[in-house]
């Protein structure tokens, strides 16, 4: 940026590049925050201070590459722990964070009641910052998830999109600032959508791995995992876990396009890859989703053994990254 300052080619950033604040004023999503990012390399998206700092819409080179729910965006006063509201609140997003003590169904454990994906996507950030320097566009924030007499639970999030480049790393810290073990559930929701999905596009996926259908219909559906339809009206939704050995991403082809995303993350404290494939007409999505457990809620992953935990005292982090070509 300096050197195209330098030589004259442009007397403000602001012409290649945005970083910008705003606040939604009309509809349901009256009062949310938004941070607009632009960036040369052709890159658009939102990122939500109210919403954990997590990801709303998202564009390539004007392209729509995100999948977005028939909600859309809320106000955070409207997004309720209520797993009923879930539903009716869930906007989809390029990210939507679940966790950070449960993700899944709905469950009680312990007695202790857990919403459907956790409470994480309805925490506010704070602490919030976004700059653009050395030709690198930062956001920053602190989420906490706490209870009186209970967990506290700290996430440190940093967000860095190259100034003229098409790719986001979503870096987390994610500690645990209590005297005892506390056990979380993490899954990185990522989720795309038409036109970069389409019956054209096609999904590819590191040979060496597991592929483990969530439900019998999930099953039918083996051998298809990495192909799409159609809409197809009042489809069920497919979820498969896809445990890798070695190689830890995925890529979504669209020749039509000539576009491709790649996402890629941190294998050691991410080691299954949910994929949701939902066809259904209206609510036709991939998520590809970087996660520590197999989504089943609090309860049922303590009573398989596959609860993950996090030490007093101790930290874990985690790195996503997705890039489009």
């Amino acid at each position: 940026m300096n050197e195209l300052l330098r030589k004259g080619y442009i007397g403000n950033p602001a012409q290649l590049i945005t970083v910008r604040r705003v606040t939604v004023n009309e509809g349901r999503a009256k009062g949310t925050e938004l941070i607009e990012v632009r960036t040369a390399g052709g890159l658009e998206l939102d990122i939500l201070p109210d919403a954990g700092l997590d990801i709303g819409q998202c564009r390539f080179k004007g392209v729509n590459m995100s999948w977005m729910s028939k909600n859309g965006y809320d106000a955070p006063s409207a997004i309720s722990p209520y797993e009923t509201e879930f539903v009716n609140t869930f906007p989809g997003g390029l990210l939507y964070t679940c966790g950070l003590r449960s993700a899944g169904p709905a469950n009680r454990d312990g007695g202790e009641w857990h919403p459907l994906h956790g409470r994480y996507h309805s925490l506010q950030a704070e602490q919030v910052c976004a700059e653009l320097a050395d030709d690198e566009i930062t956001i920053k924030g602190i989420v906490r998830e706490t209870a009186l007499f209970g967990h506290a639970l700290e996430v440190k999030r940093e967000i860095r999109i190259p100034a003229f480049g098409s790719s986001i790393t979503i870096h987390d810290k994610i500690s645990n600032l209590t005297p005892r073990d506390e056990e979380i559930m993490q899954i990185y929701h990522c989720n795309f959508g038409y036109p970069l999905l389409s019956e054209k596009a096609r999904l590819v996926l590191p040979k060496e791995r597991e592929t483990i259908p969530r439900t019998t219909f999930a099953e039918t559906g083996l051998g298809r995992e990495c192909v799409f339809d159609q809409p197809i009206n009042s489809e069920e939704e497919r979820v498969f876990f896809q445990k890798m050995k070695n190689e830890y991403w995925a890529r979504l082809d669209n020749p039509d396009l000539g576009v491709s995303m790649k996402i890629s993350w941190s294998g050691d404290t991410l080691p299954i890859l949910s994929q949701w494939r939902s066809m259904a007409s209206g609510d036709y999505v991939l998520g590809l989703e970087p996660t520590n457990c197999y989504i089943m809620g609090r309860h049922d992953e303590r009573e398989n053994g596959t609860l993950p935990v996090l030490k007093a005292f101790e930290s874990v982090t985690n790195t996503v990254t997705i890039s489009f070509t």
